[in-house]
C-alpha cells in the first residue's frame, strides 16, 4: 500500500490545470499544463489498496492500478511502466482519451473524490518515453505464420503488437493514407497530439509489424487475395457507419456527419495541402453559425474544433435531459455515473441545449439556413413533443454527432460473408473468431460503438484467439470474453 494514511492526508483530488481558454484557442496543442511528479505521487498515495479493488473490474483491460499507484508513490517509475504495460499496450492513448470507468468504481469515490487513476497512468507512460524505457520488444523466434490486421485503430494496433511479439508476421492494412484510424483523423489534436501515435508506431515497426496505409481491403486487395496470402485475418475496422437524421431538408448543403468534418482539421495540423487561399479546409466552421446535433464526446470534439476555426456561434443539441450535477440514483457506485460533465471544449464556449429534437432543416438557395426545433420530454420510455415549444435557430453549418450504428458492410464484410448479429455487428465466438474459419474480429466492428479501453482489450483477446488457432495453444493474455457493448 502506497501510504496507509494517504487518503486521509490528501483528501482533495488534484488534476492538471487547463491552459487559459484565450491562450489555448490560438493553437491546437493539448489543453493541459504540466503536472509535477511530487503532486502526482501525493495523489497516488490516496489509493487504499482495497481488499477488493473495484477499479480492476471497472477497467476492461484489468489494469493493475493499486500496484502502479504504489510504485509511483515509492518513486519506482521504471517498475510502474512494466506493470502498466503488462495489461495495456497503449497507456498514452487511454490516459488521454478514456472516460476512466476505473475512477467511477474507485472505492474511495464512495464518500470522497476518487483517485486520479487516469492522470497517474498518463504520467507513467510519458515519463517512460522521456527516459527511453519504451523500447522495441521483438519476438525471440518466428513462427512462419502470416496474419493480416484490417484496420489500424486501437483494437487493430493492439492485436498487431501482441501477434508480432508472439512471433507471427503481421501486416496492418489501413484504407486512410496514414496509420491510426480514428485516433489519427477522428480525435482532435487538442485532445491528443498525433506525435503520441507516431512514436508508438516507430516501436511497433522496429518490432517487425508491417504497415500498409492507403489500402482498402476488399477493393484494392480482393478478399480472395487476402485469404490466400495470410494464415489468419483480424477484422478491426471499427463501427464507422454514422447515425443519420433523415428529416426534411437533410439533402441541403452545409449538413455533414461529424466524421466528414473532423478529419480536415487534423489534416491541416499534419501539414497536408488541403486548405484554400484563406487557409481554410474544405469544411470549416470559420465565421459560421454552427449547430452540433449530439451531446457526446464526438459532439464535444466538433465543438472544440469549431472554436479553434473561428465559428461565429455554436449550439450543441442533446435530445436527453440535462444530467444531474452529482451521480444519478440510477447509476450507483461502482457503475459509471450519469452526471453533468464539462469537457475542455464546453469550457471554451458555446451553448448546450438539452431536451430538444430537430424536426426539419430549412434552406435557402440549396444551403441550410436554419433548424426547426421543439422541446421533448420522456413519457413511458418515449420522447414526446412539448406542445408550444417550437422554435427556429439559424445555422450555416450543421454537424451530426449522434454516434455510430455499426460497421460498414460494403466490400469487405459482404465479400467475406461473415455472419452478423441482430444489431449488424460481426458475430464471433469465445475466441473472437467469426463464422468464417481463420477470420477474427476485434473492437467496435464486433462489439459495437464503445470505449478505447474495450477496443484495446478486445484486440489483445483476439490476438490470443488467433495465436491459439495458428499454434494450437497460446501464452498471450486473454483479458475478456466477447460481449456486446451496452446500449445507452
Amino acid at each position: 500500500m502506497a501510504d496507509p494514511r494517504g487518503f486521509l492526508k490528501h483528501t482533495h483530488r488534484e488534476t492538471p490545470q487547463r491552459r487559459p481558454v484565450p491562450l489555448r484557442l490560438k493553437d491546437w496543442k493539448e489543453v493541459y499544463e504540466e503536472f509535477s511528479h511530487e503532486t502526482l505521487q501525493s495523489q497516488a498515495s490516496r489509493c487504499m489498496d482495497c481488499g477488493i479493488p473495484f477499479c480492476h473490474n471497472g477497467c476492461p483491460l484489468g489494469n493493475l492500478i493499486p500496484e502502479w499507484n504504489d510504485l509511483v508513490f515509492r518513486d519506482r517509475w521504471r517498475d510502474a511502466i512494466e506493470r502498466l504495460h503488462a495489461t495495456n499496450n497503449f497507456p498514452e492513448f487511454t490516459g488521454r482519451l478514456c472516460p476512466a470507468p476505473c475512477e467511477a468504481s474507485c472505492v474511495l469515490g464512495i464518500n470522497q473524490d476518487p483517485v486520479t487513476i487516469k492522470q497517474v497512468e498518463v504520467e507513467i507512460i510519458d515519463n517512460a518515453f522521456a527516459e527511453g524505457w519504451v523500447v522495441p520488444l521483438p519476438p525471440d523466434r518466428l513462427t512462419g505464420k502470416k496474419v493480416a490486421v484490417v484496420g489500424s485503430g486501437p483494437a487493430g494496433l493492439a492485436a498487431a503488437q501482441q501477434l508480432t511479439r508472439a512471433g507471427h508476421d503481421v501486416t496492418v492494412f489501413e484504407r486512410a493514407d496514414r496509420i491510426g484510424g480514428l485516433l489519427r483523423y477522428g480525435i482532435p489534436e487538442f485532445k491528443m497530439e498525433k506525435r503520441h501515435i507516431d512514436r508508438r508506431l516507430e516501436q511497433m515497426a522496429a518490432e517487425g509489424t508491417r504497415f500498409q496505409p492507403g489500402v482498402n481491403v476488399g477493393v484494392d486487395i480482393t478478399v480472395e487475395q487476402l485469404r490466400a496470402d495470410f494464415d489468419a485475418v483480424v477484422l478491426a475496422g471499427g463501427a464507422t457507419a454514422g447515425r443519420d437524421l433523415p428529416i426534411p431538408g437533410r439533402d441541403l448543403e452545409g449538413i455533414h456527419q461529424a466524421m466528414e468534418f473532423l478529419p480536415w482539421a487534423n489534416r491541416v495540423q499534419l501539414g497536408d495541402p488541403v486548405t484554400d487561399e484563406d487557409g481554410q479546409p474544405p469544411i470549416t466552421a470559420k465565421d459560421k453559425r454552427v449547430v452540433i446535433i449530439g451531446g457526446g464526446d464526438t459532439g464535444a470534439d466538433c465543438l472544440g474544433t469549431s472554436h479553434r476555426q473561428g465559428a461565429r456561434s455554436v449550439h450543441q443539441f442533446e435530445i436527453m435531459p440535462r444530467p444531474p450535477e452529482t451521480r444519478a440514483d440510477t447509476t450507483p457506485w461502482p457503475t459509471y455515473p450519469l452526471m453533468y460533465r464539462v469537457s475542455s471544449a464546453h469550457e471554451e464556449g458555446g451553448e448546450r441545449v438539452f431536451s430538444v429534437n430537430t424536426e426539419e432543416f430549412v434552406g435557402a438557395d440549396g444551403h441550410v439556413r436554419a433548424l426547426k426545433v421543439h422541446e421533448v420530454e420522456m413519457k413511458a420510455g418515449k420522447f414526446e413533443k412539448v406542445e408550444g415549444s417550437d422554435f427556429e435557430l439559424e445555422a450555416d453549418l450543421v454537424l451530426l454527432a449522434m454516434g455510430f450504428v455499426g460497421p460498414e458492410r460494403k466490400d469487405l464484410l459482404d465479400k467475406l460473408r461473415v455472419e452478423l448479429t441482430d444489431r449488424g455487428n460481426v458475430k464471433r465466438d469465445k475466441d473472437f473468431q467469426t463464422s468464417v474459419p481463420g477470420v477474427f474480429v476485434a473492437g467496435d466492428m464486433g462489439r459495437g460503438q464503445s470505449l478505447i479501453v474495450w477496443a484495446i482489450a478486445e484486440g489483445r483477446a483476439a490476438a490470443a484467439g488467433v495465436d491459439r488457432y495458428l499454434m494450437g495453444d497460446s501464452a498471450l493474455p486473454k483479458p475478456i470474453q466477447p460481449t456486446a457493448a451496452p446500449q445507452r
